[in-house]
């Protein structure tokens, strides 16, 4: 039997836009509370203003241990305990190493994958002694092959899914689900898709994915019945050649 999401308790990391935001909208829809956080307050207000379900907002840097600490601490406060962590705050770099700038790729490992490792840590407590709860983590296409354009990337990817599958075994008996989407390109802002004509035109040529279809992904593995943990969900736009 598939379960209802009405009534969850849910974190969602990198929810001011893209993929993040796309999830708030589809857990408001499906009756989840919310815990939205990203760096920008701004965004996530205008955000959690839109939404028709109990929600609150934590400004936070995925860099920022004390931030992590702050966002479950806010949770459990509020809602007294957590159901659903999706860790899907990410940046993303491209390019050439030789060009590369490695301060920043130090930015995006501490943000895609110590970030997410910290924030996992920090939550694992409250779901074990509840003995039930689901951990998703967006990962990406990246994570299953290595792409020559965005090796740094890439490599962030792989390590997140390492992570994911490791935790998985060391978390069987406990009640716990541990998941990773991977999608192939999504149109948004991390991959400088803002322009909605061109959007609509390369989704007409099944050239890439709204961040909405991941939102659907996501809702379909947590709503899979208990005894079912969907691992690994690959998702890529129908022409997409990788």
């Amino acid at each position: 039997m598939n379960q209802s999401l009405t009534g969850k308790i849910a974190i969602v990391t990198g929810a001011s836009s893209g993929i993040g935001r796309a999830v708030a909208y589809e857990f408001a829809r499906q009756g989840v509370k919310q815990v939205l956080t990203a760096r920008s307050k701004e965004r996530l207000v205008a955000v959690a203003e839109d939404l028709d379900s109990e929600v609150i907002v934590v400004p936070a840097d995925m860099t920022s241990p004390k931030d992590i600490r702050l966002i479950v601490e806010r949770a459990v406060g509020e809602f007294g305990r957590i159901d659903i962590l999706l860790a899907n705050a990410g940046i993303y770099i491209s390019g050439d190493v030789i060009e590369g700038e490695p301060d920043a790729w130090d930015q995006l490992i501490s943000t895609n994958v110590t970030g997410v490792f910290r924030l996992v840590h920090a939550v694992l407590p409250h779901l074990v002694a509840q003995h039930a709860g689901d951990i998703l983590v967006t990962s990406s296409i990246s994570g299953h092959q290595a792409i020559h354009w965005e090796p740094i990337y890439s490599a962030s990817k792989h390590a997140v899914q390492s992570f994911v599958h490791g935790l998985r075994r060391q978390l069987l008996t406990s009640g716990i689900r541990v998941g990773a989407v991977a999608p192939g390109m999504v149109l948004n802002e991390l991959w400088g898709a803002v322009d909605p004509v061109e959007i609509d035109r390369k989704i007409g040529l099944g050239a890439g994915l709204r961040s909405e279809d991941v939102a659907e992904a996501i809702v379909f593995m947590l709503t899979r019945p208990q005894n079912v943990t969907i691992r690994d969900l690959v998702m890529l736009p129908r022409t997409q050649d990788l």
